[in-house]
């Protein structure tokens, strides 16, 4: 892979990051892309055409997705999902700081994640776009609106709560925030029983048969442990491998692990985060051979 010299400073810093993800490829001979933002309209077009110039120069079947998000839109993250899964048959995630909100639904959507012990996911908590522009957490603005209309039904509502309640809440936004959820739930346990789940056929202490109904209730377990916003406490709480593991029995790749493969994947993600900073930039895919800013 020759390279032309570079002519700036800003070319030079790019072509180190092609230098360090040709070596993540390598280390798991995958081909690579890193998603490092959050998961908005339009970053789906992006990746599109990234992994289908990706697709010209390889021939090569496994993914990997080095990825870095806040969150986002749910159907984003569907579009994301289903572009990957169009030209990949395996698919494989690497989260060397966070993935939450809808990040974490998209991880499940991998045949493997790979964390160390300082990486995080989070609860799966959509983010969803008001009429005023912003984002906001789904599932904190229906924790909100339920626990009114429950004191409500119990007649203990303040009068500030009882305004709150009449003009504070549009109903068709909360719809909107409803379905975020479900959507959410739903593809979550979908793809955790169609790709995560594919390979257990034996359950580990009893030993028995796995069938299909035993993967979907399996992820509808994971899925729903990973909903309950009172337990996790916040839309950014982070969530690590080791609580993933024990208290979801969900199975991780460890990255302490393997050293070499961490150093591999710490090396090109600090210097993403320094050149991010520098070019003061909220959101980029990089592949090898482009770097594509989005906000």
């Amino acid at each position: 892979m020759a390279q032309a010299v570079p002519i700036n400073a800003d070319e030079f810093i790019e072509q180190q990051l092609d230098v360090r993800i040709v070596a993540i490829q390598r280390a798991m001979q995958a081909d690579c892309i890193a998603v490092w933002g959050p998961l908005i309209n339009g970053v789906d077009d992006i990746i599109r055409a990234e992994i289908e110039e990706l697709k010209k120069r390889s021939k090569k079947g496994k993914l990997v997705v080095v990825l870095t998000t806040p969150g986002g839109a749910v159907e984003v993250t569907q579009r994301i999902a289903e572009t990957l899964r169009h030209h990949y048959t395996v698919v494989e995630f690497v989260v060397p700081n966070s993935a939450f909100s809808a990040g974490t639904v998209l991880v499940m959507s991998g045949d493997a994640i790979h964390m160390d012990y300082y990486s995080r996911l989070g609860p799966i908590d959509p983010q969803v776009q008001t009429k005023e522009g912003k984002f906001v957490p789904a599932l904190g603005y229906l924790e909100k609106y339920n626990a009114l209309i429950e004191k409500a039904k119990q007649g203990q509502l303040s009068l500030p709560e009882a305004h709150l309640l009449i003009d504070g809440f549009d109903q068709a936004e909360l719809y909107q925030y409803e379905q975020a959820r479900d959507l959410s739930v739903a593809l979550l346990k979908e793809w955790l029983a169609k790709y995560k789940f594919k390979d257990w056929t034996i359950t580990e202490t009893r030993k028995q048969t796995v069938t299909p109904a035993m993967k979907v209730a399996r992820a509808a377990e994971i899925a729903d442990q990973l909903n309950e916003i009172k337990r996790w406490h916040s839309h950014g709480r982070g969530i690590s491998r080791a609580v993933l593991e024990r208290d979801l029995n969900l199975r991780i790749n460890d990255l302490d692990a393997n050293p070499g493969l961490n150093k591999t994947i710490k090396n090109y993600h600090h210097l993403l985060d320094d050149y991010m900073s520098k070019r003061r930039t909220r959101g980029v895919v990089h592949r090898y051979g482009a770097y594509e800013p989005f906000m």
